[in-house]
């Protein structure tokens, strides 16, 4: 069955271009079948985009990123970010959005987790993660980003309360040692883990 974290989804591309309005700023946004929440920017990766404070500078990591909301978002405000995902067609349509939304500090890369990274290291690292690929790719997630932070940096995730969100929080202050809620709402919940070591 396909997923929108596939590799290559085999679907008939269905062209789309949706507008969101981010923390006062509007966006447009191709989108397409085969990637995640196609037809709107969706409530959990809205919540994650107005609760993160980037400062200027700031290195970004969106991991997951789909279409790319998250990282385009933050590139307004960030030294520079990186999009990744496994999804082909998504990281193709991340490309077109960089370009769509005037961007010039932002990399689009097609990635399974931290694989094509190397020892890149961000200041913050941002997802909203793929929850029907398995617990055992969310722990990957949290796992692997400790080993991509700079000091004092911190990882974000968002989740459905209802879906999880208490099972990563618990992972998140395993691997980090701390653990803090951000923001709820909307069903979903922003938790952050910084790396103190």
């Amino acid at each position: 069955m396909e997923h929108y974290f596939s590799k290559s989804p085999s679907s008939r591309m269905s062209p789309d271009i949706i507008s969101a309005m981010i923390n006062g700023t509007p966006y447009r946004f191709a989108t397409g079948s085969g990637v995640f929440s196609k037809e709107r920017v969706d409530r959990g990766t809205l919540l994650l985009a107005e609760s993160v404070r980037i400062g200027e500078g700031d290195e970004v990591l969106d991991l997951g990123c789909g279409y790319g909301v998250i990282g385009i978002v933050f590139a307004g405000h960030a030294g520079s970010v990186v999009m990744t995902d496994i999804n082909e067609r998504a990281v193709e349509l991340a490309k077109t959005n960089v370009k769509l939304n005037g961007l010039k500090n932002a990399e689009v890369l097609q990635c399974d987790l931290y694989d094509r990274l190397g020892g890149r290291k961000f200041d913050k690292i941002v997802c909203n993660p793929p929850i029907r690929a398995g617990k055992s790719v969310v722990n990957k997630i949290i796992e692997g980003a400790a080993g991509h932070l700079e000091p004092g940096g911190t990882l974000y995730l968002v989740a459905r309360t209802k879906q999880g969100a208490k099972s990563i929080a618990k992972k998140m202050e395993q691997v980090f040692g701390n653990r803090e809620y951000v923001r709820k709402g909307g069903g979903y919940r922003v938790m952050a883990s910084r790396l103190t070591t």
